[in-house]
């Protein structure tokens, strides 16, 4: 082995030229691969965080309640009795809350937003209040300082609410500032409560803008709902893999005890009112999904940009291997005398074929050896800059309000053995040809 590779290292210092052009290109390629896949792995890690943060925990025990066949509501009862069975269904859960859900309008003098209203316990939401940070005056307010105003612990206070920068500086609300909240509730009637802004969060995501906390309590008087009801349970899992098969566990335990539960049906809640307005039921049916389900309607910016750097990808890796093949190619008819010569005096075939192909592996790991190093120091230079994300598009796409992207041990292995195969696989053919050829005819085509 360590004489094969001493071959392949030198046989690649001879063309000097032609190993630095292409081990250039590899290391290019490999740069950008890398980075497409910090990229997409940042945004799928940004979106189960803000799913499960904000709206979502990995699996939900939602559901709607119809009072008329026309007029449906995103409400549980018998909110205790769903909680028992969850606990006792999922034991291995690393949390089982509930939330109240609903939709208003927030309005301040300043201005007024849409946003999702969640209605929470205080004492149930360590894991929610551990994600979030007070954001610095300076993330809602123009010229404002780095100093945070307000605490979490403070929603424990009633008729208080948890607002995110994003929407604070919209709104030109401060900690402490009244805001109005304004929702529809059965009848059409509007019910309206005011409001005292308790903490200020910094943004979990473009995701943020759409949510706005306050207690339980306020909720149910809002909607004039019983101390019975909720929203949503939330469980969540310390492996968020496993949320679909506790789903699937879910949905047969309670319908083993008597509920109704809606077929699967990936969307979040909010998209499915119409649908579950024009079917032909009365009361209650359960509505289970996963953290994905949520947010499935901004799971397309994953796909597609998991699809452009495949098609990226594919092509350069294309013209890599062109390249590779061209080379040994090359390398082949130069080395023909040195070929001939190393099988007359007893090499083996396969001596010759893995001579080459070392050769071609040897290149792609060191190439692209060298371009997740340049990679990753241009991630790890970004991430440490901060730079902040302005483009209303571009925080959209990136789920985030600051330049960040994920790098994991795991993405650069996998980059390093991705382009040595490839490289190796490339070098195949040539290298087969090569071992193919007959000493006599050699090192006659040598002379």
């Amino acid at each position: 082995m360590l004489t094969m590779l001493n071959i392949a290292f030198r046989n690649l210092l001879q063309a000097k030229r032609r190993t630095l052009l292409l081990g250039l290109a590899v290391a290019i390629v490999a740069t950008l691969f890398l980075f497409l896949r910090a990229v997409s792995s940042s945004i799928s890690e940004r979106m189960i965080e803000s799913a499960t943060t904000l709206s979502a925990g990995h699996v939900n025990v939602g559901g709607f309640f119809k009072i008329r066949k026309k007029a449906s509501a995103p409400i549980l009862s018998e909110r205790t009795r769903i909680r028992d069975i969850v606990t006792k269904a999922v034991p291995e859960a690393s949390g089982v809350i509930d939330r109240h859900r609903g939709w208003g309008r927030i309005i301040s003098p300043a201005s007024s937003i849409n946003a999702g209203v969640n209605g929470i316990n205080y004492n149930e939401e360590g894991r929610f209040f551990k994600s979030l940070r007070l954001a610095k005056e300076s993330e809602y307010k123009k010229d404002g300082t780095d100093q945070t105003f307000g605490s979490f612990e403070d929603m424990q206070k009633p008729n208080t609410a948890l607002i995110f920068a994003g929407q604070a500086k919209k709104l030109e609300l401060r900690v402490g500032d009244s805001l109005t909240l304004v929702t529809e509730a059965s009848g059409g009637q509007d019910n309206t409560v005011d409001l005292r802004v308790a903490a200020i969060a910094s943004d979990v995501g473009f995701m943020s803008n759409w949510s706005i906390f306050t207690q339980r309590q306020v909720v149910l008087d809002l909607y004039r709902v019983g101390p019975d009801t909720t929203g949503v349970v939330m469980v969540y899992l310390d492996e968020a893999d496993q949320a679909t098969a506790v789903m699937e566990r879910l949905r047969k335990t309670f319908a083993d005890n008597g509920f109704l539960v809606m077929d699967h049906d990936p969307n979040p809640f909010f998209m499915k009112f119409e649908k579950v307005s024009g079917e032909d039921w009365l009361g209650q049916k359960l509505d289970l999904t996963i953290w994905s389900d949520e947010i499935s309607f901004v799971l397309w910016i994953t796909n597609a940009l998991d699809f452009i750097s495949a098609i990226v990808i594919t092509l350069l890796a294309v013209i890599i291997i062109g390249g590779i093949m061209n080379s040994m190619w090359m390398s082949v008819r130069e080395r023909t005398k040195e070929i001939g010569t190393v099988r007359a005096i007893g090499a083996q075939r396969g001596f010759i074929l893995q001579m080459f192909v070392f050769e071609a592996i040897m290149l792609g790991f060191l190439a692209s050896g060298l371009g997740v190093l340049f990679g990753s120091i241009v991630i790890l230079a970004i991430n440490g800059m901060n730079i902040p994300i302005t483009n209303d598009g571009m925080r959209l796409f990136m789920m985030a309000n600051t330049l960040k992207f994920s790098l994991h041990p795991s993405q650069i292995v996998s980059t390093l053995i991705l382009f040595s195969v490839i490289t190796g696989l490339a070098a195949l053919y040539p290298a087969l040809k090569a071992a193919r050829l007959r000493p006599v005819e050699a090192l006659m085509q040598g002379k």
